[in-house]
């Protein structure tokens, strides 16, 4: 295995990672930016008012996301097991 080989089995699992996450991650800033926005507004300070605004958020990003977030790691690893052949020389 060369090092280049290496350097791109590592972008590509970069790359994979950043991609299924950046939905989720996206989600949540959003919904933390307009919390933050409405306490800022209403000058609410409850801790509680911003987790689970965040929570829904989540279980309802993952919900819609899982299939497509499924999809790109299953094909990855597809990729990735069925070149090991290729990587052995």
């Amino acid at each position: 295995m060369t090092p280049e080989m290496v350097t791109e089995l590592g972008r590509q699992a970069l790359e994979t990672t950043i991609m299924v996450s950046a939905p989720i991650l996206g989600i949540s800033l959003l919904v933390g930016l307009a919390v933050s926005a409405f306490q800022a507004m209403t000058q609410l300070n409850e801790a509680t008012l911003s987790f689970v605004p965040k929570v829904l958020a989540l279980f309802g990003a993952i919900l819609v996301f899982m299939p497509w977030m499924l999809s790109v790691l299953t094909s990855y690893m597809t990729n990735l097991l069925t070149n090991i052949p290729n990587y052995i020389h």
